[in-house]
């Protein structure tokens, strides 16, 4: 009997994928607190949630004058972080926020890639018939 490894991690692999994908634009946003006009930048992982949880109609562009979708990676918007004190300069990081929210991330991976070897582990023992 094959096993199916798309049906037994889950969404546990996406979840993984999408939270570097954010610790790279966690990154970038603090590489550019000093950086003029520059804005902040986040994902929403509830919108990719939402979209691996219910397979619904995606739209497409079919013709040059229809209206382009959202920015997206991996399915989750990216949006602009609206600043609580905005900057002279127009720069819309703030690094003790931003260094929360990667620590935060940070958090949430290293728990992604424990629940991937929860789900291994378990895949081992039904293997070998323990």
């Amino acid at each position: 009997m094959a096993i199916n490894f798309d049906t037994a991690l889950g969404i546990e692999p996406k979840a993984l994928a999408f939270r570097e994908k954010r610790s790279e634009i966690l990154a970038a946003n603090l590489a550019n607190a000093d950086t003029p006009n520059f804005k902040a930048r986040d994902l929403d992982f509830k919108s990719v949630l939402k979209q691996s949880i219910a397979s619904g109609v995606t739209m497409e562009r079919t013709q040059a004058g229809h209206v382009a979708p959202q920015q997206q990676v991996f399915g989750a918007n990216l949006m602009y972080r609206n600043p609580s004190q905005v900057s002279l300069d127009g720069n819309t990081v703030e690094a003790h926020v931003e260094q929360a929210k990667y620590a935060e991330n940070a958090v949430q991976y290293q728990a992604s890639l424990q629940f991937i070897n929860n789900k291994f582990s378990g895949l081992m023992t039904a293997v070998r018939g323990q």
